[in-house]
C-alpha cells in the first residue's frame, strides 16, 4: 500500500528545551557543533529550534518553532541535482544517496528552507562518543550534502517487524520505534508522525479531505485545516513546494488570537 509520511507540529506546545535536536544528533551520527563552527556558518543541523522575541522590555515573550527537512512534493532541491542523488521516493520521504553525491551544492541553494548541509571536514567524535555511533546510520565523509531523512532507518526497521508479524507497519503497537528520534525525545509531544498520504493528496490537489484520516497525525491535521480559523499551515507553500510539514499556529492566551511565524 502507498504510504507517504509527514510531521505535525504543534507550535502551542514548543517550550524550546532542544530535546529533539539533542536525540537527532544522537540517533543520526550527527557530529558536535561548536562555537567555532556556527562563527563559519558551518554548523550542521538536520533539526534547529529558531527563537523569535516579541513585545518591549519587560513585556516580553519567545516564540519557538522547528525547522527541519519539509519532504515537499514538489521539492526543488531534486531536479537541480545533476547526478541524481537526491530524489523522491515512493514514500514521499526527500531521500539522499550519499556514495552518489559529488557535493555540487546545487540542492542546498534551491532550498527555500536553508535545511540541507555540506560537510565541508571529516567528522570526528570525543573518543568517549565514538562507541555510542548508530550502526544503522551512514557517517557522512567529507565533500557531501546531507539533511533529515525522518530517520528512514527507523521506517525500514519497523518495515521488516511488521512484515514478520503480519501486521501494518503504522500499527500502534510499533508506533514508537516508527517514530523519527526526535518524535519520540519531545517531552511536550509537540511532534506527530504517520502516513498522512490521503490527507496530504487531498491538499495538493484542493480535494475533499477524507472521512476518517489513516494516521493520528493525518486526523490532527484535517480537523485544523477543516475548522474556521484553524490552526494548520506550511512553511512558505505560496512557493508551490508542496511540505510535508504542517505546522499548527500558537495561541497567545493573553491576546486570544493565533499567531504565526511563517
Amino acid at each position: 500500500m502507498a504510504e507517504s509520511w509527514g510531521m505535525v507540529i504543534d507550535l502551542d506546545k514548543c517550550t524550546g528545551c532542544q530535546a529533539c535536536v539533542v536525540a537527532c544528533q544522537s540517533e543520526n551520527n550527527i557530529p558536535i557543533n561548536d562555537e567555532g563552527l556556527f562563527n563559519q556558518r558551518r554548523a550542521i543541523e538536520w533539526i534547529r529550534i529558531e527563537r523569535y522575541w516579541e513585545g518591549e522590555f519587560p513585556d516580553v515573550k519567545a516564540r519557538f518553532i522547528p525547522i527541519l527537512c519539509q519532504h515537499c512534493a514538489d521539492a526543488p532541491c531534486e531536479p537541480v541535482c545533476p547526478v541524481f542523488a537526491t530524489y523522491h521516493n515512493n514514500e514521499g520521504l526527500n531521500v539522499q544517496v550519499y556514495n552518489r553525491c559529488i557535493g555540487t551544492r546545487f540542492c542546498a541553494n534551491g532550498c527555500p528552507y536553508h535545511v540541507r548541509f555540506f560537510n565541508f571536514w571529516e567528522p570526528e567524535w570525543p573518543d568517549s562518543l565514538k562507541n555510542q555511533l548508530n550502526p544503522d546510520v551512514t557517517v557522512r565523509s567529507r565533500g557531501i550534502m546531507e539533511k533529515c531523512t525522518f530517520c528512514v532507518q527507523r521506517i525500514r526497521r519497523t518495515g521488516r517487524k511488521a512484515a514478520q508479524a503480519g501486521i501494518d507497519k503504522s500499527d500502534a503497537e510499533l508506533e514508537r520505534g516508527l517514530n523519527p528520534a526526535c518524535v519520540n525525545a519531545c517531552p511536550t509531544q509537540t511532534l506527530e508522525f504517520g502516513d498522512m498520504i490521503d490527507v496530504l493528496t487531498a491538499v495538493k490537489e484542493g480535494t475533499r479531505l477524507p472521512d476518517e484520516p489513516k494516521s493520528k497525525a493525518g486526523a490532527k491535521v484535517k480537523k485544523e485545516l477543516e475548522e474556521d480559523g484553524g490552526r494548520g499551515y506550511r512553511l512558505r507553500e505560496q512557493l508551490g513546494t508542496n511540505p510535508s510539514v504542517v505546522y499548527l499556529r500558537k495561541v497567545d492566551e493573553h491576546r486570544k488570537e493565533v499567531v504565526t511565524h511563517g
